[in-house]
C-alpha cells in the first residue's frame, strides 16, 4: 500500500479541514470500498432475482454459492498474497520494475493451474445434484476470483487509488447488469452474470498493471527462488483468511446452527446476517487504521531506519525510536476510539435492522458481540501491520496461528453453550490474540535499537 499511504501523505500536507476529510474518505474507500461493493452487488442481485427467478431457494443458493467461492479463494491465495507482496515490495525498493509484470503472468499461471486441477474435479464430484453448466461455471468462478486477488495486489501499488475503486465498480455493475437480463435462466444465469463481472474486473486491472510496468519478458517465475520466497508470509496469509472464516465455517456446519443450501454447501440463517451488518460497520476503523499505518507511522519508521542507516547519534535514534512508538499506540487507541463510536451506532439502531431483516430480536446480542469483534479484527490487522514494518514474520505467523485455532475452537464451544453465547468464540479468540500481540510487541519495541544493530 505504499503508492497509496505516498498520496494520502500528500493530502494530509495541505493542512485544511476539506484535505482531512478527503483523506480518510479515500482510506475508507480504498480500503473497504471493494468488498462493501461486492456485498451489496451480491445482495442486489438476489433482490432484483426473487420476482423471476422460481423457486426463490435458488436465489439463496446463488449468494451461498458466491460466499464459499470468495471464502474459498482467499483462504486459496492466502498462501500467496502476503509473500507476493513483500517480493514485489523488495522489487521495486530495488528498482526492478521490470521483474513485476512478468512474475505476476507467472503467479497468475500458477494459481490458474493449481485452482484449475482442484476445483473442476472437486466441482464435479461434490455437486451431483446441480447441472453440468453450474460446476463448470462454479470451478470457473474459484479460479478467476483467485486471479483477482492476485492482479490487485500490483494494482494496490500504484498511486492510481481511484483506479482499483472504478474497477471493481465496472465489475460489479457489469455483474449487476447482465444480471438482470440472465435472470430467467435461474442459478446458472446469475452466476454467469457473476462471473463475467469478475473477468471484466480482472481484465480493467491487467490493462491497468500492463500501462504501468512494462516488460520485454512475458512470464517469470523468479518469485519461487529459494532467497526470494518467504514461507512465513505464506503459511500467515493462508492462517489469517482461515482465522477470519473458521467461526462461520463452524456456524455454517454446526447441526444447531447451519442448514444445507447446495450440494455441500451449508449456510447459517441466524449468524450470517449479523455478522455482515457488523463486517460494514469497521468501514471508519479501516480508514483510520490506513490512514495512521501509511502516514503518521511510515513517517516516523523511515526517520528511525534512515538514522541508523545515516548513522545518527544514540539520541537521534532513540528519540526517532519513541516518536515511532509512540505513533503506532497512538494509531491502534485511535482505531479503538473510531470502532467505539462505530459500535455505539449499531447497538442503537441494530434491532431496527434485524426486524426489517425478518430476523428475531433474540439474536440482537449476537450483532452486538459480532460489531465487537469486527472492531477487534481491525486491532488485530494493525497489530500484524506493525510486525510486518519491523519485519518480525515469525510473530505474526504466531498471532495468525493463535487466531485461526482459538477462533474454530472457542466457536464450537460458544454454540454448545447455547444460543446466548454465539458469537462470543469469535470475540474470545480475538482478546486473546490481541493481547498476546501487545504483550510481545511491547518486548519487542522495547529491545528494537538492540536487535536492529545485532541483525545487521
Amino acid at each position: 500500500m505504499a503508492g497509496i499511504g505516498f498520496e494520502l501523505r500528500k493530502l494530509l500536507k495541505r493542512d485544511t479541514f476539506f484535505s482531512l476529510l478527503q483523506t480518510y474518505g479515500y482510506a475508507g474507500i480504498i480500503s473497504s470500498g471493494p468488498w462493501v461493493l461486492s456485498i451489496f452487488a451480491v445482495m442486489l442481485i438476489g433482490f432484483i432475482s426473487l420476482p423471476v427467478v422460481i423457486p426463490p431457494v435458488l436465489v439463496s443458493q446463488f449468494q451461498t454459492s458466491i460466499t464459499y467461492l470468495i471464502a474459498l479463494s482467499l483462504i486459496y491465495t492466502g498462501l500467496f498474497q502476503l509473500a507476493f507482496t513483500r517480493y514485489s515490495a523488495d522489487r521495486i525498493f530495488e528498482k526492478e520494475h521490470f521483474r513485476l509484470l512478468p512474475n505476476l503472468n507467472g503467479l497468475l499461471l500458477l494459481v490458474t493451474t493449481v485452482g484449475g486441477l482442484v476445483s473442476f474435479p472437486l466441482a464435479i464430484v461434490l455437486f451431483p445434484q446441480t447441472s453440468l453448466i453450474y460446476r463448470l461455471l462454479f470451478a470457473t468462478t474459484f479460479v478467476t476470483v483467485s486471479c483477482v486477488w492476485m492482479a490487485a495486489i500490483l494494482l494496490s501499488g500504484l498511486k492510481a487509488y481511484k483506479t482499483i475503486l472504478y474497477n471493481f465498480a465496472l465489475g460489479y455493475g457489469t455483474a449487476l447488469f447482465l444480471a438482470f437480463f440472465l435472470r430467467t435462466w435461474k442459478l446458472e444465469g446469475l452466476l454467469l452474470a457473476f462471473l463475467t463481472g469478475q473477468f471484466v474486473l480482472l481484465k480493467g486491472m491487467l490493462f491497468v498493471i500492463f500501462r504501468n510496468y512494462p516488460s520485454r519478458t512475458f512470464v517469470e517465475f523468479d518469485f519461487l527462488r529459494k532467497r526470494r520466497v518467504h514461507y512465513s508470509l505464506m503459511l500467515t496469509g493462508f492462517f489469517y483468511n482461515l482465522a477470519i472464516w473458521a467461526d462461520k465455517f463452524v456456524f455454517w456446519f454446526h447441526p444447531y446452527t447451519g442448514s444445507n443450501v447446495i450440494g455441500p454447501l451449508h449456510a447459517s440463517e441466524i449468524y450470517d446476517f449479523p455478522i455482515f451488518l457488523a463486517y460494514l460497520s469497521i468501514l471508519p476503523g479501516m480508514a483510520v487504521f490506513l490512514v495512521r499505518m501509511e502516514t503518521d507511522f511510515v513517517e516516523y519508521y523511515d526517520r528511525f531506519y534512515d538514522s541508523v542507516r545515516e548513522g545518527g547519534s544514540l539520541t537521534t535514534i532513540q528519540a526517532m525510536k519513541n516518536e515511532m512508538v509512540h505513533t503506532a499506540r497512538e494509531g491502534i487507541y485511535d482505531i479503538i476510539k473510531v470502532q467505539s463510536i462505530a459500535t455505539i451506532i449499531i447497538f442503537l439502531f441494530g434491532p431496527a435492522m434485524l426486524s426489517l431483516a425478518g430476523i428475531s430480536l433474540v439474536y440482537v446480542p449476537l450483532l452486538n458481540i459480532d460489531v465487537v469483534s469486527t472492531g477487534l479484527q481491525v486491532v488485530l490487522l494493525g497489530l500484524i501491520n506493525i510486525y510486518f514494518y519491523l519485519d518480525r514474520r515469525e510473530r505474526a505467523l504466531l498471532l495468525t496461528v493463535l487466531f485461526a485455532t482459538l477462533n474454530f475452537i472457542l466457536s464450537i464451544i460458544s454454540i454448545n453453550l447455547g444460543p446466548y453465547f454465539y458469537g462470543y468464540g469469535f470475540a474470545g479468540s480475538l482478546c486473546i490474540t490481541i493481547m498476546c500481540g501487545m504483550f510481545l510487541l511491547d518486548r519487542d519495541l522495547d529491545t528494537l535499537e538492540y536487535k536492529t544493530f545485532m541483525l545487521q
